[in-house]
């Protein structure tokens, strides 16, 4: 059989297609392996705030604190980058509250951080959540939800947590503030700037949680940096030294 000159010119194109097609999809692979090298750091490598949370003073207008620890597991499981969980009890009233807060330069590992699903993994039950907000003490109105949980048992054990979000200087109520893709994607630079905070108060009554968020609120937002990346407790006499700052 006689193969034309058309056929073959034909074969050799083919042939020619497919070396393409198979360097571009080695090539493919190693900018994938490139990348994926590049962005390994941004995303498993903690972003460390300038001054970190374990700096957070032990008292506040009354509310005297002591650390409260965390297993290791439940620090794993958070993968956060700065974390502070605190037993604050109320010198003149003994009123007590927990505080717990968590800060993640790398947003996206705050996803699904809400009460509803992990108090309910350690075995409390969810009655409610509603929407609310309440006055610091600059008298600012800061959104948050209120959410209810009780442990079926004898005197079933119950517990208010009142919660909201800090997203780069901004307070949210709930997780839907940040289920966007600008959350979702590696904070390649590190920024400290680009982050999302949770902050819970809990207790067993709502005025409690209500009267230590009033107190600590404002001291708590000083430690993350605002919409223009500054942080005012860089600037608390202890921190000045620490950032070569002086009193001026």
């Amino acid at each position: 059989m006689r193969i034309s000159k058309h056929t073959f010119t034909n074969r050799a194109a083919l042939r020619f297609m497919w070396l393409l097609a198979i360097i571009a999809l080695l090539l493919t692979g190693v900018g994938y392996r490139v990348a994926a090298s590049r962005l390994a750091p941004a995303i498993h490598n903690p972003i460390i705030l300038p001054v970190p949370l374990s700096s957070f003073p032990v008292e506040v207008d009354g509310w005297v604190s002591k650390d409260v620890p965390v297993p290791k597991y439940i620090q794993q499981a958070a993968n956060n980058d700065d974390f502070l969980y605190r037993l604050f009890i109320h010198s003149p009233t003994g009123r007590w509250v927990n505080l717990y807060v968590a800060y993640s330069g790398r947003p996206r590992t705050m996803s699904g951080h809400r009460p509803q699903v992990c108090y309910v993994a350690n075995g409390w039950v969810h009655e409610s959540s509603v929407e609310s907000q309440f006055l610091s003490s600059r008298g600012r109105a800061i959104p948050c939800s209120i959410h209810r949980f009780y442990k079926p048992g004898l005197g079933d054990e119950e517990i208010v947590v009142l919660n909201f979000y800090i997203l780069s200087g901004q307070i949210t109520r709930s997780e839907s503030g940040f289920a966007g893709l600008k959350w979702r994607t590696p904070n390649i630079s590190g920024d400290p700037a680009h982050y999302i905070a949770q902050v819970q108060i809990s207790s067993v009554l709502e005025n409690m949680v209500r009267a230590a968020a009033k107190d600590v609120t404002e001291l708590i937002l000083d430690f993350f940096p605002d919409k223009n990346g500054k942080i005012r407790s860089a600037q608390y006499p202890q921190h000045k030294q620490h950032f070569g700052m002086n009193e001026n």
